[in-house]
């Protein structure tokens, strides 16, 4: 059936048949964004966080509460195409994309993942294998022309193990030609430092090679992000091909490119919201945000070409107001964060939170009123100034931004406390709202979030850049375009050769 389907989906783009994606584990829709600014269709996803499932849905199947509805990885092709009215499950997608959480890669090694290949319920012996599986038979049932994993920089190294090496090996055995290398989002437009595994396949009847983007930006990452990429690829430094058989080296970054897009290039233009002066007037309080408060768009004198992008995104287009320009109630930390420099991590926070509450006894002692030394009154103004966590166990737990650089990595944790990116203006005074985020993360001002404040947070650090994710997808889509007209012009060559 599977050498079929291929044919019949060779056929269909040879007539002019848009790609069909499929995106596993998909999040909000970061690779689908990307895909469909690409001019792929986005036919299903399959998500289980129940607001990230309806994110999805809001925003490629508005209307249609189907597409709605989260779903567990362990639900079968076969019933998912006849969920959505799709038809049959092997001609219903022309490209998987996605990223199996991590944790499903730890340690299982080549002779477990070509078990797992070779038997789908194998994860019922290992459970770590479960997600990898079920990502597989995907792949097996439903036949794509193409296909993409994402995955975090130690899938190269995880455990002693390159899990990407191993998953093209089993990709291999399926008719594939794999490829898979490191790219930073911030060489592609992106206002973020993100480094990332991006793994490409394609079915071995049309596409013998796989090629990776060129840069478009140039930025010379900080010595953190080399570094783990140096870690990332300690093991394809070993005198065993075997190791790094199908990785591609990352394309070259020339210093002639355009700068990397900083973070005031891309939240500048955005409302200022001055936390200490939102405190003292009462209009932030503690509880759920919701996105139910207008705030009017600005209209700056002078707008970057991101915040263009941004704002006029095809299909996604900035309304007159926001509503999910909202941030974390920190009313501690406020006075804080307008000292930082940017820069500052926990450290240089701690030791400034320390001095701050140093001032303030100061000026109780002027009054007569300084509590003594480690009484109840001393403690609990210290706790009203410094934070309670050791710098010397979470020397990264903060850290201000710059506003001349693209920010730093966005993680899910964003949805638990936001000090990893705290705004980069003192006068503002406090951590990233959900739009700003959105921002750094290449979404654009039309892109609905579901949920309150929190979930949008883990959303946005989970998904991909949709901007990363559209230059993979042009990449993707040239080449089997590329393949599938010099398929046809063959088949047109050989039949005008046999006279008929």
């Amino acid at each position: 059936m599977n050498s079929r389907a291929i044919q019949q989906k060779i056929a269909r783009l040879g007539a002019g048949g848009r790609l069909r994606v499929l995106d596993l584990f998909s999040g909000c829709g970061g690779l689908s964004l990307g895909f469909k600014a690409a001019g792929f269709e986005i036919s299903a996803a399959v998500e289980l966080d129940p607001d990230a499932a309806r994110t999805h849905g809001l925003n490629f199947h508005p209307g249609d509460e189907r597409h709605a509805r989260p779903r567990d990885i362990k639900t079968k092709p076969s019933v998912l195409t006849e969920e959505l009215g799709l038809g049959h499950h092997a001609l219903a997608f022309d490209i998987i994309v996605g990223g199996p959480p991590c944790q499903a890669f730890a340690r299982v090694g080549r002779s477990k993942l070509r078990e797992i290949a070779d038997h789908p319920e194998a994860f019922r012996h290992d459970p770590r294998a479960r997600l990898y599986s079920e990502y597989l038979q995907y792949v097996e049932a439903c036949a794509p022309l193409a296909v993409l994993m994402e995955n975090v920089p130690d899938m190269l190294n995880h455990g002693g193990h390159n899990i990407a090496e191993e998953v093209c090996e089993v990709l291999g055995s399926r008719e594939y030609t794999c490829g898979y290398t490191l790219l930073n989002a911030a060489h592609y437009g992106v206002p973020q430092m993100r480094s990332r595994m991006f793994l490409i396949a394609y079915h071995r009847n049309l596409v013998d090679q796989v090629i990776f983007p060129s840069a478009t930006h140039w930025i010379d990452l900080p010595p953190g992000y080399e570094g783990s990429r140096a870690v990332a690829l300690k093991l394809l430094s070993a005198n065993d091909d075997a190791r790094s058989a199908h990785y591609c080296k990352s394309p070259l970054v020339s210093p002639e490119l355009p700068p990397a897009v900083t973070a005031s290039d891309a939240i500048g233009d955005l409302p200022k919201i001055d936390a200490r002066k939102a405190l003292a007037d009462g209009s932030l309080k503690r509880g759920a945000r919701r996105f139910d408060e207008p705030i009017p768009h600005t209209a700056p004198e002078k707008i970057t070409e991101y915040v263009r992008l941004m704002r006029e995104w095809s299909g996604y287009p900035a309304s007159a107001s926001l509503t999910d320009h909202v941030i974390r109630y920190l009313p501690r930390d406020y006075p804080l964060f307008a000292r930082l420099e940017p820069g500052d991590q926990y450290p240089e926070a701690y030791l400034c939170a320390e001095k701050m509450f140093e001032e303030a006894l100061a000026k109780l002692q002027k009054r007569g009123e300084a509590p003594g030394e480690n009484s109840a009154a001393w403690w609990e103004l210290r706790a009203e100034i410094v934070p309670p966590y050791d710098p010397g166990k979470f020397p990264n737990k903060w850290r201000k931004m710059w506003s001349d650089q693209p920010a730093r990595t966005l993680l899910a944790h964003l949805g638990k406390d936001g000090y990893s990116h705290i705004h980069y203006d003192s006068g503002q005074a406090r951590t990233l709202s959900v739009r700003e985020a959105a921002r750094l993360q290449s979404f654009p001002d039309g892109f609905v979030f579901s949920g309150t404040m929190n979930p949008a947070f883990r959303q946005i650090g989970n998904a991909v850049p949709p901007l990363m994710a559209k230059v993979i997808a042009e990449q993707i889509s040239a080449q089997l375009h590329a393949a599938i007209s010099g398929s046809v012009r063959k088949k047109v060559s050989v039949g005008g050769g046999s006279g008929r």
